[in-house]
């Protein structure tokens, strides 16, 4: 697979899995790895809404799931994610799908998917420090889609009973648990991550339902390092391949 100017070829320590990434976009960080090894195993047909470097998908493919289609908005990382599956050999199981997601309509029909995946920009446009690198600053700041775009793009996605899982900071929590009701999905599994036990969750895991029940669970914390810094053997599992909730 060649590697093209400004790209590098990192491990995802799953499966001998490779991921190409360049400095000036958006790498995948540890909250991508938390959201594709969150809940029971993956079923599709599966979603991915901005699917980036096509992480999740690689990793749901890891975890048996196929029919997984990722959108991703940016073309530069469209190619690389393009590229990530073929490089992985995945090309059976992940089609890559370039485009603006809120427009979803274009490619799909309402109700197509059983499983909807995103890890959206966390911060509101006006919130936060900016990155210089307009890669970097759209995946974390709200400048291409908002908050309420991505949960109608899920609940369009969505077949009934199907199920929306997400990663987004604790301190929008309330905003997100009220839009998710306003288009019918029905928060149904909650999980905070801590960094360390005795610290302040700053994001959290999330399951909902398409047209589900009331009714929501809190899971266990889930914490990502000992007090000496190392990471906890949860989190160690996911990267070797053994994690499953």
């Amino acid at each position: 697979m060649k590697v093209k100017q400004g790209e590098r070829i990192d491990s995802l320590l799953l499966e001998g899995m490779k991921i190409i990434q360049r400095s000036d976009q958006f790498c995948f960080s540890l909250d991508t790895i938390l959201l594709a090894h969150f809940g029971s195993r993956p079923r599709g047909p599966i979603l991915d809404l901005g699917t980036g470097t096509a992480v999740i998908p690689l990793i749901l493919a890891a975890r048996g799931a196929t029919s997984i289609e990722a959108i991703e908005y940016n073309p530069i990382m469209a190619d690389i994610a393009q590229r990530n599956v073929l490089l992985n050999q995945k090309e059976s199981d992940i089609h890559i799908q370039k485009g603006d997601y809120r427009k979803l309509q274009a490619w799909y029909a309402s109700g197509s998917f059983a499983m909807v995946y995103a890890n959206p920009p966390y911060r509101e446009k006006s919130r936060g420090a900016y990155s210089q690198q307009a890669g970097i600053r759209r995946a974390c700041h709200e400048e291409t889609v908002t908050l309420e775009e991505v949960i109608k793009a899920a609940s369009f996605a969505l077949k009934y009973g199907g199920y929306f899982r997400m990663v987004h900071i604790t301190e929008r929590l309330t905003d997100i648990l009220a839009l998710l009701r306003r288009y019918g999905i029905e928060p149904k599994r909650l999980q905070f991550v801590h960094s360390r036990l005795d610290k302040a969750s700053k994001i959290f895991l999330m399951e909902g339902s398409r047209g589900g029940n009331p009714g929501l669970e809190i899971l266990p914390p889930l914490v990502v390092h000992r007090d000496d810094g190392s990471y906890c053997d949860e989190i160690l599992s996911y990267y070797q391949g053994q994690g499953e909730m």
